[in-house]
């Protein structure tokens, strides 16, 4: 591997954490802004939402053989996001159903 690769990976690195740690820096003595409260709140609820609805995009191509496996997962997706508060396991667990449903 030469120099060039080797820089262009560390500086990549280097801007992709400073990125990351920015907010954490600049609201760091600071009280958040009440709108950033607000969308802090509502926002992983929001990418369900976008993602469910991406996911169903191609439904009406196959409705007939594809709704249940969709229709389980989405409703996974609900139920475990409004029960255990968390983004990560809604979406793994109705993953798992989803392909579970398509490999029966």
């Amino acid at each position: 591997m030469n120099s060039y690769v080797l820089s262009a990976i560390i500086l990549s690195a280097l801007i992709t954490f400073l990125l990351r740690a920015f907010p954490f820096l600049l609201f760091k003595e600071k009280e958040l802004p009440k709108w950033l409260e607000k969308l802090e709140k509502n926002l992983p609820m929001t990418i369900m939402a976008v993602l469910i609805v991406y996911c169903l995009k191609d439904l009406k191509t196959q409705f007939m053989v594809m709704f249940l496996p969709y229709l389980l997962a989405c409703i996974t997706v609900v139920f475990t996001y409004k029960w255990k508060k968390n983004t990560f396991l809604s979406i793994i667990l109705s993953t798992v159903v989803y392909m579970i449903l398509i490999h029966l």
